[in-house]
């Protein structure tokens, strides 16, 4: 099946809003479009699925393997004309090593990669840059160009005549207006959620419009035609991301509290034969009474401290199920919740769960960030002991008090010991690393 990445020189081009423009408008057109993300992030592939209609897959070249992208890939495309992934950060850059850019995922592919350059500030120097990157690595195809932030005909005319000159090869697809209406808002852990945008709809609608009436969209999508992805199939029977479900039938805490889960993990967990039902601790619900796991993943509990400590229906029914030994995991927001208390960035301290012997903090902010391996030095859910798992940490808090018997041992991508990370205590347990794959 058809794929296209698109990706930029760095981080802040307005890839992700073009992006969600380009699946808006593709999808008003009729196009039966499948989204992608490079990497670990979580709040993009909502804004893709809101844009599309389907949920958003990450494609993580550093965590998973060939194989597993290219099944993952297959199956998330199976059905549709063509697949858009978006890269992460700048198309060449990846973990402190270098390893697991969107170039090394679109290589791994064979797929063709639209640039995407914020002209605001250069005209004929936009071509240089284009011309460094295409050069950079033999086996990453840079096959068009879109200019963003235009400022004018006449900037435009600038940049397309030195491309023609230069580069006559890649050709200039689209060339977007500078506009206010391609702006989203921000929070500390990157764009606010899909779910907390008011108007969503709206804004994805006016996005498709705008790159409807700036990009070339036959000319985008012809650069796929005829194209295959890598050993795509639509099954996903050899997926193997290895996780073991953490019960026959999980339920999994989901609001926008609890909002970042990977699609993939959870379908791989529904093939290898699990129920999965959700529930809202922000509503304070009870999960399903059939349910023998519970999974609380991350998010932003510390937005809604309050709210979860007066959710007691919800703390009541955890503690129980942990009482009768039921495995409870919690990653990152959803461990912090299982602690005794939440500090919010105010300072305010919020009574959680209780589960955990864990107090953790927002007011003294700092930031943990980077891809992550585990390696379990207790028996869980998620394996035996010394089982290595692949994820990554994003988090801003402090841990205050964390007494008691960890997790495992975690490290960097490069192999720097970052020591014992995580806590269990009975059935119940967890860490600031959200799981990927193994």
């Amino acid at each position: 099946m058809p794929g296209l990445v698109i990706a930029a020189p760095s981080s802040n081009s307005g890839k992700t809003v073009l992006t969600l423009g380009l699946l808006r408008a593709l999808a008003n057109r009729g196009v039966a479009v499948a989204a992608a993300k490079t990497g670990p992030d979580y709040i993009d592939s909502a804004f893709q699925a809101a844009a599309c209609g389907q949920s958003c897959i990450n494609l993580d070249p550093w965590a998973m393997s060939p194989d597993q992208i290219a099944a993952l890939a297959g199956w998330q495309s199976a059905g549709k004309s063509v697949l858009l992934c978006e890269g992460v950060m700048g198309l060449f850059d990846g973990a402190a090593d270098c390893s697991g850019s969107t170039a090394d995922l679109a290589a791994m592919m064979n797929w063709p990669v639209v640039l995407v350059i914020d002209v605001k500030g250069q005209s004929a120097s936009a071509a240089a840059v284009i011309a460094g990157f295409a050069g950079f690595r033999e086996d990453v195809k840079i096959a068009a160009v879109i200019l963003n932030r235009v400022g004018s005909d006449r900037h435009r005319a600038m940049i397309e005549t030195a491309c023609r000159e230069h580069l006559p090869e890649i050709p200039v697809t689209g060339a977007v207006r500078r506009s206010d209406l391609l702006a989203l808002p921000e929070r500390h852990l990157g764009l606010v959620q899909a779910g907390e945008h008011d108007a969503l709809d709206t804004f994805l609608d006016k996005a498709a419009g705008i790159i409807a009436e700036d990009v070339d969209l036959d000319q985008l999508i012809g650069l796929v035609s005829g194209r295959q992805l890598a050993a795509a199939s639509g099954d996903v029977s050899n997926l193997a991301i290895g996780i073991p479900p953490l019960g026959q039938h999980i339920a999994i805490a989901r609001d926008t509290a609890f909002a970042f889960a990977y699609p993939h993990l959870l379908e791989d967990w529904r093939r290898q034969g699990a129920e999965l039902s959700f529930f809202s601790p922000l509503a304070d619900e009870a999960p399903n009474k059939g349910a023998d796991a519970i999974y609380l993943p991350g998010g932003y509990p510390e937005l809604h401290g309050q709210r979860l400590a007066n959710a007691e229906n919800f703390k009541a029914s955890l503690a129980a199920m942990a009482a009768r030994n039921t495995p409870i995991y919690g990653e990152c927001g959803g461990y912090m919740v299982l602690g005794e208390a939440l500090i919010d960035a105010s300072g305010q301290e919020h009574e959680m769960l209780g589960l955990l012997p864990l107090v953790t903090s927002f007011a003294d902010r700092k930031l943990h960030l980077g891809y992550r391996t585990l390696a379990l030095s207790e028996t869980t859910a998620l394996g035996p002991i010394g089982t290595v798992l692949r994820g990554h940490e994003f988090h801003y808090a402090s841990t205050i008090k964390a007494n008691g018997t960890s997790l495992g041992n975690m490290a960097t991508a490069t192999g720097d010991d970052l020591g014992r990370v995580g806590l269990v205590k009975g059935s119940v347990f967890g860490s600031f690393f959200h799981l990927i794959c193994r």
